[in-house]
């Protein structure tokens, strides 16, 4: 009986044996899967076939984004305090794009929030434009004498188009580099005394006094915008 009670006693320790060993070689499994995946996620292995499925393709509109910069210089002296809030960048674009063509969104806009008026949108690699630049070379004169109204800033390209003979001429005179700097999306002086029509067509034959250039049709001239 005694040896039978040994016997049953030490099939039991086997068993238990057993059972703990398979236990700890599945927790031991699941840690190295866990590690592995660890590892993964860390040295971001992700497959090249998926890197490139997550690429933009071409002409894709990925949104604003800015360029990448780190100071290789001492920073400037000057710390900006940043107490209040900068203009919504939607907003600044929306009311850039409407001034190309839509006068009441640009006064409704305006008037929720009249800081708009000298706003500047960067369309991406420094081509700045304001809500006075984009009227300015489409031509609607309307919109310009809006904007101007409610403290925009004009500048020559404004002047051109808006027929300013006098304006131009004295700016030019300041600094004759002028006629070959370019206005937002690279329009020219020239460009914007087209599109001025009737109003600047002595500011035209001065700048091609002064700079000749072979002049292209402009495709979106609305005539119609011609005596607003």
């Amino acid at each position: 009986m005694k040896r039978e009670i040994e016997r049953n006693l030490h099939s039991l320790r086997g068993n238990l044996g057993m059972r703990f060993d398979r236990r700890k070689a599945i927790l031991g499994s699941s840690a190295l899967t866990l590690g592995l995946g660890t590892a993964a996620i860390a040295s971001n292995t992700i497959p090249e076939d998926a890197k490139e499925k997550s690429k933009p393709g071409p002409g894709a509109n990925v949104g604003p984004r800015e360029a990448e910069f780190s100071r290789d210089y001492e920073p400037p002296a000057f710390k900006p305090s940043w107490k209040a809030p900068q203009l919504n960048r939607t907003l600044v674009q929306d009311f850039v794009i409407f001034a190309h063509s839509d006068l009441k969104m640009v006064e409704k806009l305006l008037e929720r929030e009249p800081k708009l008026i000298n706003s500047a949108m960067d369309w991406g690699n420094g081509d700045f434009e304001t809500a006075l630049g984009g009227a300015s070379h489409m031509g609607r004169k309307e919109i310009v004498r809006f904007l101007l109204s409610k403290g925009a800033r004009i500048d020559i390209f404004c002047a051109a188009m808006m027929g300013m003979l006098e304006v131009v001429q004295a700016m030019l005179t300041l600094e004759p580099k002028l006629i070959d700097v370019p206005g937002p999306h690279g329009f020219n002086l020239h460009f914007h005394a087209q599109v001025g029509q009737k109003d600047a067509v002595t500011v035209l034959e001065y700048l091609q006094s002064v700079k000749e250039l072979k002049l292209r049709p402009v495709p979106f001239l609305n005539k119609k915008n011609e005596n607003k």
